[in-house]
């Protein structure tokens, strides 16, 4: 049942335009969507990092690979989610982003 009524909760709040800081106790993140094009990808990158630090996806730094641009928008998406506060719209990116409950981090590159 708990998966089905975190499922639940997540799609009322995006139906109903609420805030996702946390669903059922779940901390939440924003991904790029697997659909997004690369010219979206790249335009959202842009947006965000001239909105938040993403220095964590330079060459050397943690994030840095895989080095694509389905990877880069990902932390970049979810650095600006995060830093504005979790809101629905914070992660809408033109229809291309994605919340999700399972935290996306990998080996040393850790989602905020």
């Amino acid at each position: 049942m708990g998966k089905h009524l975190s499922f639940f909760l997540l799609l009322f709040s995006f139906i109903s335009g609420g805030t996702l800081m946390k669903i059922n106790g779940q901390k939440t993140w924003c991904i790029a969507k697997p659909s997004s094009d690369q010219a979206t990808l790249l335009t959202n990158i842009n947006y965000a990092c001239s909105k938040v630090d993403c220095q964590i996806i330079q060459k050397g730094c943690p994030c840095f690979n895989p080095d694509n641009l389905i990877n880069h928008a990902s932390i970049a998406m979810n650095l600006y989610y995060q830093s504005m506060g979790r809101n629905v719209w914070n992660c809408d990116f033109k229809g291309s982003g994605l919340i999700v409950i399972t935290d996306p981090s990998y080996g040393n590159c850790l989602y905020a």
